[in-house]
């Protein structure tokens, strides 16, 4: 018997392995110019007009959120104006009752006489006056008392000129007291000449006009509390028969009127 030989082919390990086939898609041509849609058709792009102008879009701004910051701070101003507002309406509190429970009243004052003590030409033509006021200070209210205090200022004056100046003592009024001052004022005048001829012709009329100006600090007095200092304004508007000097004076009529300067 013959034996049969087989031949095997013989596999070089070191040859490089055949290529994959690959698939090939193939384009349809786009004319230059031109992109595909979504079809799958050429679409041709749009040439710029160059004659037509040049249009610029401008960015849309946005606001930022307000920040933790600003928030705090409107939270402060919110706080504090209503702090404000409520010490505002604790204090118009407590004066509406302090009002209702001591129901004040502005002191009244009166010139019951004047008493002309001097009244001349110096020999540099210039006029001196003094005059002795009895002024009556009425206290009407019933549970506050009145501290008269230093700085007071009266002064008389005929016309727009100043005649003399003085001034009040220093005191304490209680309630619904009645106090009677007598107060010297004395003073000179410029162009005394002039004003003597004029007081002249006025007495002789019988009415002679005085202002007597008043300014005085006082102090209010609480129950045991004694509050800031106040000034009372008046104006007394007299009308005597004359001015002679070593006098009574004879007061016609008396019109005054007061008010609070805080």
């Amino acid at each position: 018997m013959t034996e049969t030989q087989r031949i095997h082919p013989v596999v070089d390990m070191e040859a490089p392995a055949p290529p994959r086939p690959t698939t090939t898609t193939t384009l349809p041509l786009v004319p230059r110019g031109s992109f595909k849609s979504e079809k799958g058709e050429p679409t041709r792009l749009q040439q710029p007009n160059v004659n037509q102008p040049f249009r610029r879009t401008a960015p849309v701004m946005y606001s930022r959120p307000p920040t933790k910051k600003r928030s705090y701070c409107c939270k402060c101003i919110c706080w504090t104006i209503s702090l404000i507002i409520l010490l505002v309406i604790i204090i118009a509190a407590i004066a509406g009752i302090l009002y209702l429970v001591f129901k004040p009243k502005i002191p009244q004052y009166s010139v019951d006489n004047l008493r002309i003590s001097d009244l001349r030409l110096n020999f540099d033509m210039s006029l001196y006056a003094k005059f002795n006021f009895r002024i009556t200070a009425v206290n009407p209210n019933k549970k506050i008392g009145i501290y008269y205090e230093k700085g007071s200022h009266l002064s008389v004056w005929y016309k727009n000129t100043e005649l003399c100046k003085g001034s009040l003592p220093k005191f304490y009024q209680g309630h619904q007291n009645r106090t009677d001052l007598d107060v010297a004022l004395t003073g000179q005048s410029q162009y005394g000449n002039t004003l003597m001829s004029a007081i002249q012709e006025a007495a002789q009329t019988g009415r002679i006009p005085l202002d007597l100006k008043i300014q005085v600090p006082v102090s209010v007095k609480l129950g045991k509390l004694k509050l800031r200092k106040v000034r009372i304004m008046g104006d007394c508007l007299l009308i005597v028969d004359s001015l002679s000097a070593n006098s009574l004076v004879r007061i016609k009529a008396s019109t005054c009127k007061f008010g609070l300067k805080l």
